[in-house]
């Protein structure tokens, strides 16, 4: 990882206050789901927020959730820590995503959608295993808003978009990232959460989500996971029928639940 990399990294905003309580309460053995909605509760915009993302209709409930405590109780202390950290993103970062061809809502759309399938997936399949998968999710893309600007600035951005064109997967897109500025998104996204202090696993499970035969055997299942959503739904496209068909050869091929992803894509693509 290049020097300019590195320096982006740490100019990155660090996580406020609010978000850093959430982090120590997701990380404590000992807290409940009271002291998450007590912290969530002394911000207003926070709140609002994970309001909001929990309305979502690609969720499918058929009433408003209009409470904090409601909200927590239906996702779990893991989701509405991804719901945070998503608001969070959205709020304190610049993001100049053009060498993808896309803007700040529309990348924004990826992450949260990303974000549902694997929580619909995994809410019906081992709901544990959300403490890591779901703050992923919403995680997972970030190191793409550094990989752009050192685009921008050493003037390859134009020289992205034309190979962009030809890429067709998202391993062809990282090794993309990786040739024209030294690193690919996921390498990057791992640095950045170990420079916020995130969980090993989660950030294993990202650095190793294009390099499944790497992985190490207690996250390879969260990286698997990853790449099947992220395979789905992505910068370069969002649930196109050869990307869908991959993901589930590529979930069946790694012993993941084919049917239970299969029957999360069909909601999402369908809601």
């Amino acid at each position: 990882m290049n020097e300019s990399i590195f320096k982006s990294i740490k100019n990155l905003p660090p996580l406020d206050d609010t978000i850093a309580q959430i982090q120590q309460i997701c990380h404590d053995e000992n807290a409940n789901m009271s002291d998450l909605i007590a912290v969530i509760k002394r911000d207003p915009m926070l709140t609002a927020n994970i309001l909001h993302s929990a309305n979502s209709p690609l969720y499918g409930f058929s009433r408003e959730i209009s409470d904090v405590s409601q909200a927590v109780n239906l996702f779990g202390m893991a989701t509405i820590r991804g719901f945070a950290l998503y608001g969070a993103i959205k709020h304190s970062f610049k993001m100049d995503l053009s060498p993808y061809n896309i803007d700040g809502t529309k990348f924004l759309d990826i992450v949260g959608t990303q974000s549902i399938l694997i929580f619909d997936w995994y809410a019906k399949v081992n709901r544990s295993a959300l403490n890591v998968l779901s703050p992923s999710s919403f995680l997972m893309e970030i190191g793409k808003i550094v990989v752009a600007k050192e685009l921008i600035e050493g003037k390859k951005a134009d020289e992205f978009k034309s190979k962009l064109a030809n890429i067709n997967t998202i391993e062809e897109l990282s090794q993309l990232e990786s040739q024209l500025v030294g690193s690919n998104s996921e390498e990057i996204t791992a640095q950045i959460l170990e420079q916020w202090h995130f969980e090993e696993e989660i950030v294993q499970s990202i650095k190793y989500l294009n390099k499944i035969s790497q992985a190490p055997k207690e996250i390879k299942n969260y990286a698997i996971a990853l790449n099947a959503t992220k395979t789905s739904v992505n910068v370069l496209n969002k649930f196109k029928p050869e990307n869908i068909q991959s993901a589930l050869n590529f979930v069946e091929k790694n012993g993941l639940d084919k049917d239970k992803f299969a029957l999360a894509l069909k909601k999402v693509q369908e809601a």
